[in-house]
């Protein structure tokens, strides 16, 4: 009888053994709702840094060339033409003169230099681009040499000159952007399309278009005043 005693008493015992079921379930809680963010921010920094790092690095040369007016033309004539040259600078017929000077063909010479112009100075900006800086040197002065040498053919009848103000010289540091910088702006581009997401993302909309059943309701309940009105005109009849 005592046996059987005790064994009940053990039967009717608490287990307190742990649950490693609800151990789970506490461990695998649901990740916050802005981890898009964070995870966009970290996407874009890895790949900004990956970008900086694999390309090859862009060397650019600038030279400068001014438009000086004859003692019978007015200095704002020189600035109009400045500027009418700026345009030309890059055309088929200034390539095809820079061409032999720069060693590349006339195609890949039109992608890799640009000119600027400013209103209040007749100056011409002509940059060269390569991934080499002697080539980027070499762009911009075969571009300004020629454009010289076709518009000072036509000097005596526009009453204009062109002259090299300043030779490209072979840049010592790049102009594309490094890894550093290249990983900050991914970061900031990540970030900017994690926050987006968390703007427009479908689960706000759903608790949006949700709620939006239960104002409707509220709304179409009569007030309290105007139910104990029909009550009094019911009672009346």
């Amino acid at each position: 009888m005592a046996d059987t005693a005790d064994q009940k008493k053990s039967d009717h015992r608490p287990d307190h053994r742990p649950d490693h079921r609800s151990e789970r379930k506490r461990r695998l809680l649901p990740p916050p709702a802005w981890w898009p963010l964070p995870a966009c921010a970290l996407l874009g920094l890895a790949a900004g840094g990956a970008y900086g790092v694999l390309k090859a690095p862009e060397y650019a040369a600038t030279g400068y060339v001014v438009a000086v007016p004859n003692e019978t033309t007015e200095p704002a004539t020189a600035l109009g033409f400045a500027q009418a040259y700026g345009r030309i600078a890059t055309s088929s017929s200034t390539l095809a003169y820079a061409q032999p000077r720069a060693g590349i063909d006339a195609r890949r010479l039109r992608t890799q230099v640009r000119t600027e112009t400013s209103p209040d100075s007749p100056m011409i900006a002509i940059t060269g681009m390569s991934k080499s800086p002697s080539e980027a040197a070499d762009i911009a002065n075969a571009v300004a040499d020629a454009l010289t040498l076709s518009s000072n053919q036509a000097a005596k009848n526009t009453g204009v000159q062109l002259l090299l103000f300043n030779q490209a010289v072979a840049p010592a540091d790049p102009a594309s952007p490094s890894a550093p910088v290249s990983g900050a702006v991914g970061l900031c581009a990540g970030g900017l399309l994690g926050g987006l997401w968390l703007l427009a993302r479908p689960g706000r909309r759903k608790q949006e278009d949700e709620a939006l059943p239960v104002v409707e309701e509220y709304a179409s309940l009569p007030a309290q005043g105007e139910h104990s009105e029909t009550k009094e005109k019911e009672s009346v009849r």
